[in-house]
């Protein structure tokens, strides 16, 4: 049998690799349809992206975490929850198709009313496979949740791609979102053991709700929350400054779920099954928040050092507006995993109603703020919504203290070695580099000499974590060989 240790490594592992080859896949195929599409046409899909994400939330519901959370789920309890999301998803769509009207007269764009009953349809596929998602995650099975996402990846980008070539515009992306959710919830279907059965008993849902509730409202305030800029860009500035915020967004998303997703494969049900040794859990969590920061600093801070040549080189000079919006989101993207660490730990030990109250009310914050700073602009509004992140880290600090005893000294060590380093690297690599006058010359230049560089800082300040994962994947590479 293998120890937790060891679950937990592989499950990292496979998790970088799930969420390494989906972010790249997503980048390549990115470039693609920033050359075929126009800031216009990513607008259409900004304006409504929240729906989106809200159905992505709905296929990871909140009884997901409930599941995960149980120490032995029978069969009745995925049942269940099976049969609860296929109704809840039907009973979703048409809502929402009713209120498509309401969309399109907020925004004040006609064209609206159809796309948006076309791409609400994520909603009735996003449910089909929660139940078999619910069982992976709990048996730790990442190696085949990454074999859905990159499968789903390809054809769903594949079909967006060809369809923005033939001429479909932003029919495509909504295509694309549509084909990605179907095809995880039916390969979740492959490589899950679970089936369902027909008998449909709601007790076992009665009895998680109250926990999985409160997971399910704060996913769906936190897409709310993400997209806040989204839905106040749509109503008060045009389509091509909509399109540029979401371009950029969308790149520094690529990075950050690299680091976001292979955590959050496995942080739930590593907590959850330490719940009764809290020395152990905190030791855990603290090694996780050390692993994200090692990762997530140097990857988003190194994107927002290259950001102007980045867009321009891969997605022409139409994107420029993006580059500078890109450079502060990759601020506060470096800290968005350490959050989900936080919130995984707060889940984990039961306190869903407080997970629910910390993102409702950065949700309030996020708004208010917004609604006043709009009338500066967009730069003013991008400024704000970093700044409140960043602040926000701490106030779930705060709360996992509470819970923990997981000291600001002790977060502070945790993070600043690899936040100060990163920073440093990539300061002295921008002026280093400064005078390179060819895009694709400065491009690499930086690429390779922060790379290079925060390395060898990490090697000589003889960083553990740098020495625990070169030893993993070292022993893994033996493995294969053999």
């Amino acid at each position: 049998m293998e120890s937790l240790k060891e679950k937990t490594a592989k499950g990292l592992f496979w998790g970088a690799l799930n969420n390494g080859v989906t972010q790249l896949l997503g980048m390549l195929f990115g470039i693609l349809l920033g050359r075929l599409l126009t800031p216009e046409d990513y607008s259409m899909m900004t304006m409504i992206a929240v729906f989106s994400q809200i159905a992505a939330i709905l296929q990871s519901s909140g009884f997901t975490a409930a599941l995960v959370n149980l120490k032995n789920p029978t069969h009745e309890d995925y049942n269940s929850v099976f049969w609860f999301n296929i109704f809840a998803g039907l009973f979703l769509y048409t809502v929402l198709f009713f209120c498509a009207p309401l969309i399109a007269a907020y925004y004040r764009y006609p064209e609206l009313l159809w796309f948006c009953r076309y791409a609400f349809l994520g909603f009735l596929f996003a449910n089909i496979g929660t139940a078999q998602g619910a069982w992976l995650q709990k048996n730790l099975r990442v190696k085949e949740q990454a074999k859905a996402s990159i499968a789903a990846v390809v054809v769903s980008s594949c079909v967006g791609v060809t369809m923005a070539w033939m001429g479909f515009a932003y029919w495509a992306l909504a295509t694309q979102s549509i084909v990605y959710i179907l095809t995880v919830a039916l390969l979740r279907w492959h490589y899950s053991a679970w089936r369902p059965s027909m008998h449909i008993d709601f007790t076992p849902v009665k009895r998680m709700f109250p926990f999985s509730v409160k997971i399910l409202g704060a996913g769906i305030v936190d897409a709310i929350n993400i997209n806040v800029l989204n839905i106040l860009l749509g109503r008060y500035f045009t389509k091509h400054d909509t399109g540029c915020y979401n371009q950029a967004y969308q790149w520094q998303s690529k990075c950050n779920y690299v680091v976001q997703g292979m955590v959050n494969s496995v942080a739930q049900p590593v907590l959850a099954q330490l719940n009764d040794d809290s020395g152990r859990q905190l030791n855990a969590m603290r090694k996780l928040v050390r692993f994200t920061a090692f990762i997530s600093f140097p990857l988003l801070f190194g994107l927002s050092l290259v950001s102007r040549e980045f867009i321009v080189l891969l997605i022409t000079e139409k994107w420029l507006f993006s580059a500078t919006l890109l450079r502060f989101l990759c601020i506060s993207g470096a800290f968005y995993p350490i959050v989900w660490v936080f919130n995984n730990m707060i889940i984990s030990k039961g306190r869903s109603s407080l997970n629910l109250l910390s993102t409702t009310l950065f949700g309030l914050c996020q708004i208010i703020i917004m609604i006043i700073v709009h009338r500066y602009g967009i730069f003013t509004m991008v400024i704000s919504y970093v700044t409140l992140n960043i602040i926000w880290v701490f106030v779930l600090w705060f709360m996992v203290n509470r819970l923990t005893g997981y000291r600001l000294l002790s977060f502070l060590k945790d993070i600043l070695p690899f936040l100060l380093s990163a920073a440093a690297v990539m300061t002295v690599t921008w002026f280093a580099t400064e005078s390179i006058a060819n895009l694709w010359l400065l491009l690499l230049a930086r690429f390779v000499m922060a790379a290079v560089v925060y390395y060898g800082v990490m090697r000589i300040a003889r960083v553990k974590m740098l020495d625990e994962c070169q030893q993993f994947l070292l022993a893994k590479l033996k493995k294969t060989q053999a």
